[in-house]
């Protein structure tokens, strides 16, 4: 299966900032794959897929949807990234209820030939890593603020009771606290969940950031 991409951008991206090496991959000729980086969807149903990199909203906000029918040779992707860290090896493969194995096996091949770690999800806002543990740095934002502990004692705990490579005040915090409010925000206005409200702490950075 062929791995050549053609890359369509439009200003920065945050799956791959200047001077990522995927760019730098991408064929200068028509390929197979078409990726859109900020740039409109546009139909191509002659090409093995066409991928369209998503924030928190869902691919059917492209590509329209049709009672559980809609489907194609386009996907959604993002590649994991904690705030304003570097970007992971963790790509989402966003795809919808008729997405044709053909276009989630090609996309597949183009992120795993550039050496990216890929999952297949839903179509679902917020995909499954955002899902997964905005909830729970919203716990530990609300921990702070009921005193339960300080945040060098939450993050230790976590580091040496549950072995995690950082505690969760200091990687949301690292990540943005005003990004993380606009993540949960925006899913908390999708999904109505209490466990996605912004915690306090971040609707605080959110308005600072605003002045």
């Amino acid at each position: 299966m062929s791995t050549r991409y053609t890359i369509k951008q439009s200003g920065e991206s945050r799956s791959f900032p200047k001077g990522d090496a995927f760019l730098a991959g991408a064929s200068k000729d028509d390929a197979d794959v078409i990726i859109h980086l900020g740039t409109p969807l546009a139909a191509a149903p002659d090409k093995a897929a066409v991928l369209i990199e998503l924030g928190t909203e869902s691919l059917g906000t492209h590509t329209g949807e049709k009672e559980g029918e809609e489907g194609g040779n386009v996907l959604g992707f993002a590649r994991y990234r904690n705030g304003d860290d570097a970007p992971s090896q963790l790509i989402e493969l966003v795809c919808q209820p008729r997405t044709a194995e053909s276009a989630i096996a090609a996309a597949r091949a183009v992120f795993e030939a550039a050496g990216f770690t890929v999952v297949v999800c839903s179509d679902q806002a917020g995909r499954i890593i955002d899902r997964l543990v905005r909830p729970k740095y919203n716990v530990a934002l609300r921990f702070l603020d009921e005193g339960l502990a300080t945040a060098a004692d939450m993050d230790l705990t976590c580091r040496l009771g549950l072995g995690y490579p950082d505690g969760p005040i200091e990687r949301v915090t690292r990540g943005g606290l005003a990004h993380h409010h606009d993540v949960t925000q925006a899913l908390f206005e999708t999904y109505g969940t209490a466990t996605y409200a912004p915690a306090r702490r971040a609707v605080v950075a959110a308005a600072r950031r605003k002045k």
